[in-house]
């Protein structure tokens, strides 16, 4: 693997891990040129599924994309990187269940959106308004009001201003 600090391709495995869902093996690396540590994962490639693109378009499926996806609607949110990963993971098993060759992205959407409603609120509200094409003010404030009739977990949304405050 190349090394993100100093691009040198020697490294040394320091510990393995089997993933929790067992899909994927977590590896410690360390560079042996510079000494930095990173982590990679290996995975079996789902090359033969496939991505039908709301254009008719088809696409190989893409893990790196769809966690691209999740991360970007988390930006500036207190979300692990191992909660969004492991619910990529999730989503790939639940794909790879169904069985099919090819799968439309109207079929992958919701399954994100509801990983993301369960993990934050605002990234569920940021990746719906891009994934449903919201044009208007309208169509956020629906959503939000939505998500204010369900119950809420306060372990996964801490509370911003306390009790006192005023």
């Amino acid at each position: 693997m190349r090394c993100l600090k100093c691009n040198s391709l020697e490294d040394k495995v320091i510990d393995s891990r089997m993933s929790k869902d067992g899909l994927s093996i977590r590896r410690r690396r360390e560079c042996l040129g510079c000494g930095f540590r990173f982590t990679t994962y290996e995975q079996l490639e789902t090359s033969d599924l496939r991505v039908i693109k709301r254009d008719g378009g088809r696409e190989p499926f893409r893990r790196e994309k769809l966690l691209e996806g999740m991360v970007k609607a988390c930006e500036k949110r207190p979300v692990p990187i191992d909660l969004l990963e492991s619910a990529v993971d999730a989503i790939m098993a639940e794909l790879s269940a169904e069985g099919h060759r090819e799968v439309p992205t109207k079929a992958i959407g919701p399954k994100v959106m509801a990983k993301l409603q369960a993990i934050d609120s605002v990234a569920f509200v940021r990746y719906a308004s891009v994934y449903r094409q919201f044009q208007d003010v309208g169509e956020f404030i629906e959503e939000i009001e939505s998500l204010e009739r369900l119950p809420t977990d306060p372990r996964l949304q801490p509370e911003l201003f306390g009790a006192g405050a005023s």
